[in-house]
Parts: C-alpha cells; structure tokens; sequence
C-alpha cells in the first residue's frame, strides 16, 4: 500500500527485543536499525491497514491522520505498550516510554488518507 518510516525510541529500563517486537507487530515487514536512540527504519503499511479495520477505528485514524498532515507528510504516533500485543492506539507525542513514529510522505496526502482510512457511514466505508 504505502511506505511508512518509522522510529521508536529504547529506554533504558525497556526491553530492546521487546520494543522491536511491539514494531513488528503493527509493521512485521519493517527493515529495522537500532540506532543510538532506539529503532529506525521502513515498513509498509498493509498489516496497519487491517488491523485498522479489524479495530473498527477508521473514524479515529483517520480523524489522527488529518490533525498529523505537516506538508505532504503524514505523522502518526503509536503507544508502543498497547502495539506490545498487536493493536492499534493513537497517543500524544511526548509520552514517558516515548512513542512509535509513524511517517507517511506523499505529496498527495489526502488521498492517502482517504485510502488508508476513508469515511464511514454507520460503520460501513464510504468509498468515492
């Protein structure tokens, strides 16, 4: 579907393969660097995409989405504990533990948007 780049930072009381686990539960395609910081890398987005789905939060991804538009970016910013698990849950982007980054670059952002997330009525996507 898309290209994500994402990041997570490691705290130092965190378990590292346990944060590269929670990643790879929403992104299990990531290619994936530790860095100084934590981990960074690339993903695509298709097990988001369902598990979005799966949730039944499309309104408020997509609601996340629209608020995380900077330029032709989209920026998201996952709870890294709930991703432990493998769900989906939108958070601040200062939190203690940190967060898992997610950035989609698109010049056409709204059209990512309405792919990844499109509107529903009654719970049911609309598509255009």
């Amino acid at each position: 579907m898309f290209t994500a780049l994402i990041s997570c930072p490691v705290c130092p009381s965190e378990d590292q393969e346990k944060v590269r686990d929670a990643i790879l539960n929403i992104f299990p395609d990531a290619s994936l660097e530790r860095t100084d910081l934590g981990f960074e890398g690339e993903a695509g987005t298709d097990r988001f995409y369902e598990l979005i789905r799966k949730q039944k939060i499309l309104d408020s991804t997509r609601s996340t989405m629209f608020k995380g538009i900077r330029g032709n970016r989209i920026v998201l910013h996952l709870n890294k504990q709930v991703a432990t698990v493998g769900k989906v849950s939108f958070t601040e982007p200062k939190t203690i533990l940190g967060t898992l980054r997610v950035t989609i670059e698109n010049d056409d952002t709204e059209g990512v948007i309405d792919r990844m997330a499109p509107k529903t009525v009654d719970g049911e996507e609309v598509r255009a």
